[in-house]
């Protein structure tokens, strides 16, 4: 069978058909590919992506790219297999593989979810509120977040060559960004094959995505003000790269999640006899064999109690004797190989350093044998434990082994565990296993500053925890010092790394113009027909309506008093009332909200389907007895949303409400969502 040359996928075609470098599997070590000699042209890469895809790209919206992301996904997740067999030759088990494979499609899919659920039908994302910077509200500001009109260098590492060139695209995608991506080498097969089936699929823009396979030339170099890197991978590396002259003259944004010396604390109200130290011994194994170790948030300290070292020594090393090592299509295999011979020597190189001043407690010398033919010539490499005794010197906080490593550290009081803690001087993520809040509580304030994302552990989150080593898509990814300083997924937030903020200010009809968001005090549009009566597509921002007038009674307080059952003095105790800062009896709040929506709601069946929500609410001014009040109800934003085949096509639509009284006088002021059927089906 031969040997493929992989291609890179470049201003819309694929290049390389000499083959350069093998590619091993991990395995066996026997070539699986190779890389191509070709060299590639930067400046036509750069040129496709921004005159082909960034042009496409815009002229569609962020609703527009989640739908795409969604396609996407779905489309790879029915040719998954494919990337399987791929996917086995980098040393992975099935398991291994989920995570890179399934966990990088399922990242399209909540990308996909978010930016249908939280962004606009426009490439403008409003972050408000507006705010006043004029006493009688005619000059106003707020912000904006637009796409960059740039590209994006998306630069990943060898251990999870799929989902970590997944997560990065779907945040730049939906944020209208072009991507190139320079996948590890050791690994680029599987990444190659990725992008394969996402150009078959027809789904992506020309351009949105290109595929570096080999180095990266002079692309730095020509790299411009609106571009952003991201960097997965070593911090030594990560170093290298954010001081290229041209990153730093033109003040290019670099993200970069790097390999950090992250750590677990047994907490000292954790017996052996109890639930969570299972869970923690559980839980350092698990992190010791995932990916044969090799991932960027593996446990790479323990952190226990001094009395309890020999404990956890003897459940860990009788818990990973227990764990099956060789080839993942022998059944039973539960831990595979390192991805290539050179991490394999890495890795012993750095447990060598390790071991000069800690006690080997379990290594390849314990009788360590993969199954499978051909294994000798494959990447496998022990677990391995150690132990420093002298927690607060190991080298264990500045040196990693990238593998199936892990350091014990024993610690005296608490504090000097969170102490111990900080000296990895910057983690992606720590643990902590207490079956104690106040403990938990006491050590988030200080892993917080130095880690950046963090796990309690206890036998409760147990039942549906994802663990320690498991970023998700909606929280942030990355930590402070060694782990690199950026941020990745993170919900929203990782869309907006790819955007542009800028400030603006003026009038609110113009603000109300520039960010597609009605303004309270901009010009609005009174409408002939109750906006309640017209289809989404019909009602624009703006669209109003002044309803009639209510005046507040006696009768109303008591009625809604008795429906409510709240019999607050304010509204009922005369007395203890004219005692009260207001100085009289008022309104219930709540009857206010509902006396309003008795003055703007059309109660006839019509295109607005059910009230979906309420934010924002403030009560202003009390409404007292006598007062009478007018609500004013004008179109705030329209959420389009993609149809679904087990409902009628239908949008969101956000409605701003103003409450005053005779005066003129704010009294209630919220927002009220709506579902509203469209005319057109689909």
């Amino acid at each position: 069978m031969s040997v493929p040359t992989l291609q890179s996928y470049i201003a819309g075609r694929w290049v390389g058909a000499r083959a350069a470098k093998p590619l091993a599997s991990a395995i066996n070590g026997r070539v699986v590919a190779h890389t191509h000699e070709e060299s590639l042209d930067f400046a036509e890469a750069m040129a496709y992506a921004r005159g082909t895809a960034l042009p496409g790209l815009l002229r569609s919206h962020f609703q527009d790219r989640a739908r795409v992301l969604k396609a996407l996904a779905a489309y790879l997740m029915e040719r998954k297999e494919q990337l399987y067999a791929i996917s086995a030759h980098t040393g992975a088990t099935r398991a291994d593989s989920w995570i890179d494979i399934e966990g990088g499609i399922g990242t399209l899919f909540a990308y996909a979810s978010i930016g249908g659920k939280d962004l606009p039908s426009s490439n403008v994302l409003h972050e408000g509120p507006a705010m006043r910077l004029g006493a009688d509200n005619h000059f106003v500001g707020s912000h904006v977040l637009v796409p960059k009109r740039g590209v994006a260098l998306h630069i990943n590492a060898f251990n999870f060559p799929m989902w970590g060139m997944l997560e990065k695209f779907a945040p730049s995608f939906l944020a209208g960004m072009p991507c190139l991506v320079k996948p590890a080498t050791a690994t680029s097969y599987v990444a190659e094959a990725c992008v394969r089936l996402i150009v078959e699929s027809g789904l992506v823009p020309a351009g949105a995505l290109q595929l570096i396979v080999g180095g990266t030339g002079d692309l730095f170099e020509r790299l411009d003000e609106a571009d952003v890197v991201t960097f997965t991978g070593s911090a030594d590396t990560a170093l290298q790269l954010r001081a290229h002259p041209n990153l730093l003259k033109k003040s290019i944004p670099f993200n970069a999640e790097a390999d950090s010396l992250n750590c677990a604390i047994l907490a000292p109200d954790v017996t052996p006899d109890d639930p969570e130290f299972e869970l923690f011994i559980k839980e350092v194994a698990r992190e010791m064999t995932a990916k044969a170790g090799q991932k960027c948030t593996a446990i790479r300290r323990t952190l226990v109690p001094a009395p309890l070292v020999d404990a956890v020594a003897t459940a860990l090393k009788a818990r990973l004797a227990k764990t099956v090592v060789g080839d993942p299509a022998i059944e039973g295999v539960r831990m595979g190989a390192l991805a290539s011979k050179a991490q394999q020597a890495d890795v012993a190189e750095r447990v060598a350093q390790l071991a000069k001043h800690c006690e080997l407690l379990l290594s390849a010398s314990d009788g360590f044998a993969p199954k499978g033919e051909g294994v000798g010539d494959g990447a496998f490499f022990a677990p391995t434990l150690l132990l420093a005794r002298d927690a607060a010197s190991s080298d264990a906080h500045h040196v990693e082994a990238f593998g199936p490593v892990t350091t014990l550290l024993p610690y005296g009081d608490f504090d000097e565990a969170l102490h111990l803690a900080t000296l990895g001087r910057g983690s992606l993520v720590g643990t902590i296993c207490t079956k104690t809040p106040a403990l938990a509580a006491q050590a988030v304030p200080t892993f917080a500053a130095w880690h950046g994302r963090m796990l309690v552990l206890d036998r409760e989150a147990a039942l549906e925890s994802t663990g320690h080593g498991s970023p998700l898509p909606k929280l942030k990814h990355g930590g402070p010092g060694r782990a690199g300083g950026g941020e990745e997924l993170g919900g929203l937030r990782a869309v907006k790394h790819y955007l542009q903020r800028c400030a603006v200010q003026g009038s609110p009809t113009m603000i109300s113009a520039v960010t597609g968001e009605y303004q309270r005090g901009g010009a609005v549009t009174e409408s002939e027909v109750h906006p309640f009566r017209r289809y989404f597509e019909d009602v624009e921002v703006g669209m109003s309506l002044l309803t009639h007038r209510r005046t507040v009674g006696e009768a109303d307080i008591v009625a809604f008093g008795g429906l409510s059952g709240d019999y607050f003095y304010m509204h009922f105790d005369d007395v203890a009332a004219k005692a009260s800062p207001f100085g009289q009896r008022i309104a219930h709040g709540y009857f206010v909200l509902s006396a309003a929506a008795g003055l703007f709601v059309s109660p006839a069946p019509g295109p607005v389907l059910a009230n979906y929500g309420l934010e924002n609410l403030r009560f202003v001014t009390p409404v007292a007895l006598g007062d009478t009040i007018q609500a004013r109800l004008t179109a705030k934003r329209k959420i389009d949303r993609p149809p679904r085949d087990d409902q009628p096509a239908q949008g969101v639509i956000g409605w701003d409400v103003a409450v005053t009284n005779q005066r003129g006088e704010l009294c209630a002021s919220y927002e009220i969502l709506t579902l509203v059927a469209k005319r057109i089906a689909g």
